[in-house]
């Protein structure tokens, strides 16, 4: 095998084990081991769905319940079943919630109890409130809170690896700088703070840049099957990002 198609194979192995492509191999094989990746996914994503259920005009509270019951229901009936399509997490999410809310399937949960435990984030409103200042509707209240919990997740690991390498005080300087290039009054005052020379600084930045990239990618990776779906949801995330920057 040439080294292109080594490198090819190696690629698509990697998207033979994200959460999401788990939940579509295992199927009615392995339901338990299914509706485990699936409940992550939805653990990780409850937001996004919180916006959308808030967005469609429930209170607080009762957009809270009936988040968990939505989430339930997926994770419980939908791992091997004919609901689960080729195709993006995030678009599959979208059209089951709008489908059950249709439906009027939120104030009951599946009779199945089996399935992984799901708890509620804590600061739900308060992060709906604050993300969600201008009005928008359903579907953009999701797309833009999925991107951001794509971002929220992937500063964390960045500030980890970070701090395990001892550079916490620099990635934290940088980081308003992620998305923006520094004026140079900003990068004398940063090596001002941290006793360092601009040229470290902007090596440091590009290195972060960078890295968020990967991260981002490696995220994005568990919501996808394929290098090509990959692709399109980075561009995705990238496209609702901006418009979130605007």
């Amino acid at each position: 095998m040439n080294t292109m198609n080594s490198n090819a194979s190696r690629s698509q192995d990697r998207f033979a084990t994200t959460r999401w492509s788990m939940v579509m191999q295992l199927g009615e094989e392995h339901p338990a081991q299914a509706r485990d990746a699936l409940g992550d996914l939805a653990q990780r994503y409850w937001y996004p769905v919180y916006a959308l259920v808030r967005r469609r005009g429930h209170a607080p509270a009762q957009a809270g319940q009936i988040t968990a019951n939505l989430l339930r229901r997926l994770v419980n009936d939908d791992a091997g079943s004919p609901q689960i399509a080729a195709r993006h997490y995030r678009n599959y999410l979208l059209e089951r919630v709008h489908a059950l809310l249709d439906r009027g399937h939120v104030n009951a949960s599946s009779g199945r109890a089996d399935g992984p435990d799901l708890a509620a984030p804590d600061d739900l409103e308060r992060r709906y409130l604050r993300d969600h200042v201008v009005p928008s509707s359903p579907d953009e209240a999701f797309q833009r809170s999925f991107a951001l919990v794509v971002l929220q997740r992937t500063l964390r690991r960045l500030r980890e690896e970070a701090a395990q390498s001892g550079r916490a005080d620099l990635c934290r300087a940088l980081e308003p700088f992620l998305a923006r290039d520094p004026a140079a009054a900003d990068y004398d005052r940063i090596a001002f703070q941290l006793r360092s020379r601009k040229v470290t600084l902007i090596l440091a930045l590009k290195r972060l840049r960078q890295r968020l990239r990967e991260l981002a990618a490696q995220e994005l990776s568990d919501t996808v099957v394929s290098p090509a779906d990959l692709a399109s949801e980075q561009d995705a995330l990238l496209a609702i990002l901006e418009e979130v920057a605007a």
